[in-house]
């Protein structure tokens, strides 16, 4: 009997130390799935108003019949050597009624250098592609206690306000050694792995992690596009969008996330 106990002991012993060492492998390069869901009904209807519901209560209840609420869109984050390479997967089946809802859309492709703080992203605006050089955004994280499971990991919770009004809840993984994140969401200790704008109805969640070797080569900034800044950027929606009023506002949080 007491052999029996002793080996139980043992064998509980070598579990805990195999989950441990579980635990503590640490992530340093791979790939990562990203699912963008955004809801179309919440999204669109915040653009009907009193002034325009003669025709664009119509067209909301038309998106309503023939449409689903939520469109899915998918990327993947591609990571090492503390950069990161944000990608949307191409759609074969864009439908055109979506092209009312400008947040649902998702053409950027970013590089992020996490060691130098840069980032060069190429933004598909209207019928127009720019190519944002500049640095990586600085966000204002407040860290919480919360955590929640995502793709296999556990992730804290973190808040923060971007473009002075925009709310972000993020989860991020400090079991992937690299500070990155779907878009153009960086700078918590580890990667982020869901981005939810609550007020926008938009989340990107991962839905699975790879963890194999990546080429150092594989990592480079996109090339096609205007050059710009972050604040020539902002000057030239500015200027293209500024006499359409309050409807301007969609358009111009979705291209600058």
């Amino acid at each position: 009997m007491k052999n029996i106990l002793i080996t139980i002991i043992c064998f509980l012993l070598l579990s805990g130390n195999f989950v441990l060492a579980q635990d503590s492998h640490f992530i340093t390069s791979g790939t990562i799935e990203f699912e963008k869901s955004s809801n179309i009904y919440a999204i669109f209807s915040r653009n009907v108003n009193k002034d325009n519901e003669a025709y664009m209560k119509p067209v909301f209840e038309q998106l309503k019949k023939t449409q689903p609420q939520f469109k899915v869109l998918k990327s993947t984050l591609t990571f090492g050597y503390n950069k990161t390479l944000f990608v949307p997967t191409p759609t074969e089946n864009q439908n055109s009624s979506f092209g009312y809802v400008v947040a649902a859309e998702q053409s950027n492709t970013i590089y992020t250098d996490v060691a130098t703080s840069s980032s060069v992203a190429q933004k598909g605006v209207f019928e127009e592609t720019f190519l944002l050089k500049d640095s990586t955004r600085k966000i204002n994280w407040k860290i919480t206690d919360e955590t929640r499971e995502i793709a296999g990991y556990t992730c804290r919770r973190a808040n923060a306000l971007i473009l002075d009004s925009v709310y972000v809840v993020a989860f991020y993984t400090d079991k992937i050694l690299v500070s990155g994140g779907p878009e153009s969401f960086t700078g918590l200790p580890g990667m982020i792995l869901q981005v939810a704008l609550p007020h926008e109805n938009i989340i990107w969640r991962a839905t699975k992690v790879n963890d194999i070797k990546i080429p150092e080569t594989t990592l480079i900034p996109p090339k096609k596009g205007k050059v710009a800044t972050n604040k020539t950027f902002r000057a030239t929606l500015d200027g293209a969008m500024k006499s359409w009023g309050n409807y301007a506002q969609s358009y111009y949080k979705a291209f600058l996330l």
